[in-house]
């Protein structure tokens, strides 16, 4: 039988000579003989013991679970299926770290993105349920509604884009901000009067969908023309909107719509839109239309939007 010294194993596996010394200490190589000079000899399976240590070393596992391999405690296969997982947490701890100092490399700041970025998707969940609760649970509002707003899930990636990690950092601030809330509580109340009233609350007809793209659309072209929101140009853009508006709703033209539009959600908080375009980011969803500049161009412009 072939008989191998320390320094041919060294040449036939890659590995230096006091790692093949140390593993013989150690008890995961033993020698198979010693010459007569008392040097240490070394048989085929030996050779092919240490190529697979050498491999499992490569591959990040330790020396104590190399050793039960080789002592046939546990497989090679539950070996890589258990390094496999922790390889791949390892990996989503990197990404977010990695997503984390891109984010502050921006601008952000650094702790809050730490922490908000570490939650667990229980923890962020609770943040966007405790603002449920307190925006909508004192209301009796429409269950559909309702039900459709609490069922939302805040769902950000393992290995989550710069964009997203700042998306849920600022939304995560957003639902936690007093004056949002305090924003969205009066846009409740407001929902619960006239659902008791027999204001019907379900989706726009497609002439109001038309006229909230017409307001819109104006609004983007005021905005490009640098027509300021309180400015004689920005009352006759005002009009115009008004009036579609009244033929949307089917009223006089000149009767006042204040009340009546501030009914419609669309017309509400601009902060409002902002919550479903950073969610949609978040969850990798298709992009919402920002269209909160044109709202505030239009409260601030007057009424019926003021």
């Amino acid at each position: 039988m072939t008989r191998y010294q320390i320094g041919e194993l060294a040449r036939m596996t890659g590995l230096p000579v006091r790692t093949i010394r140390f593993y013989s200490d150690q008890g995961l190589i033993p020698p198979t003989a010693r010459t007569v000079g008392g040097y240490r000899t070394y048989d085929g399976e030996a050779v092919a013991k240490l190529k697979l240590v050498r491999t499992l070393r490569d591959l990040g596992v330790d020396l104590p679970t190399a050793g039960r391999v080789l002592a046939r405690e546990v497989s090679v296969t539950d070996v890589a299926r258990t390094h496999a997982d922790a390889i791949d947490a390892q990996m989503r701890t990197l990404r977010l770290r990695r997503a984390v100092l891109r984010a502050v490399a921006k601008g952000g700041e650094m702790e809050l993105m730490n922490e908000l970025a570490r939650m667990s998707d229980e923890e962020r969940q609770r943040i966007l349920d405790d603002f449920f609760e307190e925006v909508f649970g004192p209301y009796e509002l429409d269950p559909r509604f309702e039900q459709h707003m609490r069922s939302v899930r805040v769902e950000l990636p393992d290995d989550p884009t710069t964009e997203q990690l700042e998306a849920w950092v600022e939304l995560a601030k957003l639902v936690q901000d007093q004056d949002f809330r305090a924003a969205i509580k009066r846009m409740s109340a407001q929902h619960e009067e006239q659902r008791r009233a027999g204001v019907d609350m379900g989706p726009r007809s497609d002439g109001q969908r038309e006229a909230f793209d017409f307001a819109i659309s104006q609004a983007r072209a005021a905005l490009d023309a640098g027509i300021a929101p309180g400015s004689p140009e920005a009352r006759e853009v005002v009009a115009r909107v008004n009036a579609r508006w009244a033929e949307a709703l089917d009223v006089p033209d000149d009767e006042d719509l204040v009340e009546k539009l501030r009914s419609y959600a669309d017309f509400a908080d601009p902060r409002a839109e902002r919550y479903w375009v950073l969610l949609a980011r978040v969850n990798g969803w298709p992009g919402v239309p920002d269209t909160s500049a044109e709202r505030t161009w239009l409260r601030e412009a007057g009424q019926p939007f003021g």
